[in-house]
């Protein structure tokens, strides 16, 4: 695993791709990146915000102190294939897109060491109604955790290993049977 770099806010008019070989341009809309530094949570729901959507929906996935069968955990671990990771969350926005009408999509995810409360994860999605966003935002995550080569180990009062939940990876980006919504 490459050292992954900061996620900055991505500055008006542009989207910003963070990953070990840089940052690169991808348009005013979408925000993607891997990072082992803090998720700029605030700064990403504020980015989101369109005059022309009416609802912004934010999901923050935090690391807590228990998993199955796992009391006291005090870490987990994140790695990732960094070469795909930004290129799926591209595709998932991609996807989330051709479903419903949105304004702006962040996709951020953190690698490294994390204790409970961190943040793992943070999804913002915009859209003119809150239907859309919360149907958006949902996908986006779901998506996310069974396409995107991210792994976690844990480490708990018993001991340290890979995550329980971890499901092998869909052998597509973005699964085609995957629910789109409505208005809302």
């Amino acid at each position: 695993m490459g050292r992954p770099v900061g996620i900055a806010r991505p500055p008006p008019g542009m989207a910003r791709r963070c990953r070990s070989i840089g940052s690169v341009s991808r348009g005013e809309d979408s925000w993607t990146g891997l990072s082992a530094e803090p998720l700029p949570v605030e700064e990403v729901t504020s980015w989101a915000i369109r005059p022309d959507c009416g609802a912004v929906v934010t999901f923050l996935g935090t690391v807590r102190d228990h998993a199955e069968a796992r009391p006291g955990v005090t870490e987990l671990e994140y790695e990732a294939y960094e070469e795909h990771v930004v290129g799926r969350l591209d595709a998932i926005i991609q996807e989330a897109r051709s479903r419903w009408g949105l304004g702006r999509v962040a996709l951020l995810h953190r690698v490294g060491r994390l204790v409970p409360t961190d943040s793992a994860v943070v999804v913002a999605v915009s859209a003119p109604h809150r239907g859309v966003a919360f149907d958006a935002a949902r996908f986006c995550i779901d998506t996310l955790k069974a396409t995107v080569p991210i792994w976690k180990a844990e480490a708990w009062e018993g001991g340290r290993d890979w995550g329980l939940q971890s499901q092998p990876l869909a052998g597509r980006a973005v699964p085609l049977d995957a629910p789109s919504g409505g208005a809302g």
